[in-house]
């Protein structure tokens, strides 16, 4: 297939393009390319591009930044996702859109089933969840994959700031009242692969597979990047008060993703070792090792 792919400079976008582009015709687009939120911007892409899927995983990700900008955060996760949906029921193109955990208020302790009933908590979560609504009112074949904790290449993410945080202090603190499962990005993107191959409809829940608390998290950064776990306290988030209010679980349980014949995603921890793997190859190429 013809597959456009936005956001396509992010941690996501980048290992989405590379990995969809081993089978179908890929390009990937950012906000260089055109403004997602304007209409015209919307329709040069179409015409000029002319795909039969998109992968949207453009977004306002700054999830404290919008409760200070709801406006932008709604035209860009809500607004914009609206246009593409429109545009892709326009010519009969398939629209994934890359959702979040954040849809949901956090209040259920075993997790979030694909059907639960949205109920966001902070500006980013509403404004997801008004992408997601749009998306669900398509014609055209749709699929909403909502996943968590993302990490991968970038220059931002939890595990470089563990680690980093690390190198700076003797000890830190990190929350172990919020529960979820780390995502890797190029484990995300072989699911979005999957799917665009089989192409089913509906809602799919992609994270790695087991859970754990921000604390579990660091505590293995620290391990697999050799130093003493210890040095990593747990609190409460009544300690780090942040703008946006964080649900307390994050759990995405998982039945659509399998139903549709997608292999089991490998381990959160055998994510991080990987990709802690690569950060240390880096590194070491970097000193010229």
């Amino acid at each position: 297939m013809k597959v456009l792919v936005t956001g396509s400079e992010g941690m996501l976008g980048r290992v989405v393009v590379t990995t969809l582009d081993l089978v179908h015709d890929v390009t990937g687009v950012d906000l260089a390319d055109g403004d997602l939120t304007r209409p015209t911007d919307v329709a040069a892409l179409f015409a000029e591009h002319g795909p039969d899927w998109v992968v949207h995983t453009a977004a306002y990700t700054d999830v404290d930044g919008a409760e200070q900008d709801a406006a932008r955060a709604s035209a860009v996760n809500g607004g914009a996702t609206a246009g593409l949906a429109a545009a892709c029921d326009a010519c009969g193109a398939g629209l994934t859109y890359v959702s979040t955990d954040y849809v949901f208020d956090g209040d259920a302790p075993e997790g979030y089933m694909e059907g639960a009933l949205r109920n966001p908590l902070s500006v980013y979560g509403r404004t997801k969840a008004e992408g997601e609504a749009a998306v669900e009112a398509m014609s055209a074949p749709w699929q909403i994959v909502r996943t968590s904790w993302l990490f991968g290449t970038g220059p931002r993410n939890f595990v470089l700031t563990i680690r980093r945080l690390l190198g700076e202090r003797q000890s830190l603190n990190v929350v172990d009242d919020q529960t979820g499962s780390p995502t890797y990005a190029p484990d995300l993107a072989r699911v979005l692969a999957h799917l665009l191959i089989e192409r089913p409809t509906g809602v799919f829940h992609a994270t790695n597979t087991g859970v754990c608390t921000w604390f579990d998290f660091a505590r293995e950064i620290a391990r697999l990047s050799d130093a003493d776990p210890e040095r990593i306290g747990p609190c409460g988030s009544i300690a780090y008060p942040t703008p946006a209010k964080r649900p307390a679980c994050s759990i995405l349980r998982s039945h659509n993703l399998e139903a549709a014949g997608c292999p089991e995603r490998p381990s959160w921890q055998d994510a991080l070792v990987r990709y802690i793997a690569q950060l240390n190859t880096n590194d070491r190429n970097d000193q010229g090792e």
